[in-house]
């Protein structure tokens, strides 16, 4: 596969991934407006903008639906949805021959109608369905990708790009929740506790099934374990960990390179750490350290990819061309 189709691939999904990771936040956030008592110390949209690593611009309004509409149609900022979806658009638009026609109109007809919503008044009476919206057309193209499309070399891309993504979200939402969940809080505030508590897991789509592992009955070590270890949960860091090391090492059998290269090298290690991690020697440790390196795992990987299949060096191209040809 040419070096160019495999980043635009693998570009569309994350960025993809990301845009439904910020509407589902904050989509979350203007609930929980509804059901918390004002927030007095004003944390709680501060917090969504360290998860989502977003900095305003200097001059930009602070009230919550001010940074909600931002993150959300400004076309400017890299990080809003309009800005993710246009992203996740071209580099569909690069490879248009590769995907398959459902699709390119899935992804074409999902950002028209967040473009839309940006210039009428639906968003504004009623942010909740737009929101819903736009994370149903994320799953669908999901669905549509895994329905429709070969699950050859540039599926395998879009994989890894997509568990990265997420991996690395996971990770930095719990890292932004840290200082609230897992540090000794007075008595008094033990209700808003709790409620930060469902906020961060509904964040993740992950109360149904916490619920049922551990019941109701929630606390910040087992929150931690099942969004870091729970190997059966589709958000957990863990699940994703196996799903990128999975894509890599099938990219790298029908490319025909080394499964021991930097990449697989890396996620090997990613996914042996939270195999065998223990809850209670992290939260010893350091959760935020933790979490932190886990984002700086993510990374790696992710150059380590560039290194081996987008900005290789000539040479190693040709070699691998040669080596074919001997075969």
């Amino acid at each position: 596969m040419l070096s160019r189709v495999a980043e635009s691939l693998y570009w569309m999904s994350r960025y993809l991934e990301r845009a439904e990771h910020t509407a589902r936040l904050l989509d979350l956030n203007l609930n929980l407006m509804l059901d918390q008592a004002p927030d007095p110390d004003g944390l709680r949209w501060p917090r969504l903008l360290d998860s989502l690593m977003v900095v305003l611009p200097p001059q930009s309004k602070t009230d919550p639906y001010s940074v909600a509409r931002t993150l959300t149609f400004d076309i400017k900022n890299k990080a809003s949805i309009i800005g993710c979806m246009n992203a996740a658009r071209e580099n569909a638009r690069q490879v248009r021959e590769q995907i398959s026609s459902e699709m390119w109109e899935e992804l074409n007809q999902l950002y028209l109608q967040i473009k839309r919503a940006g210039a009428g008044k639906k968003w504004q009476a009623s942010p909740h369905l737009f929101f819903r919206g736009v994370k149903g057309g994320a799953h669908l193209f999901q669905g549509i990708t895994d329905s429709t499309l070969s699950h050859s070399e540039g599926w395998h891309f879009i994989q890894a790009g997509r568990f990265i993504e997420r991996a690395s979200a996971t990770a930095a939402l719990l890292e932004a929740h840290v200082g609230e969940l897992y540090e000794p809080a007075d008595s008094d505030a033990e209700r808003s506790d709790y409620l930060d508590m469902v906020g961060l897991l509904k964040s993740c789509t992950a109360f149904e099934a916490y619920c049922k592992v551990y019941t109701a009955d929630l606390s910040p070590e087992r929150i931690a374990e099942f969004l870091l270890l729970n190997s059966d949960f589709p958000r957990s860091v863990r699940f994703a960990a196996e799903m990128i090391q999975t894509a890599l090492n099938s990219i790298a059998e029908l490319a025909e390179t080394r499964k021991n290269g930097r990449a697989n090298r890396l996620a090997g290690r990613l996914r042996a750490a939270l195999s065998f991690g223990q809850i209670d020697e992290i939260m010893g440790g350091g959760l935020r350290p933790y979490l932190y390196d886990i984002q700086r795992q993510c990374a790696q990987i992710h150059t380590a990819i560039y290194q081996q299949y987008v900005s290789y060096p000539i040479e190693a191209a040709l070699g691998a061309e040669g080596r074919q040809a001997n075969q």
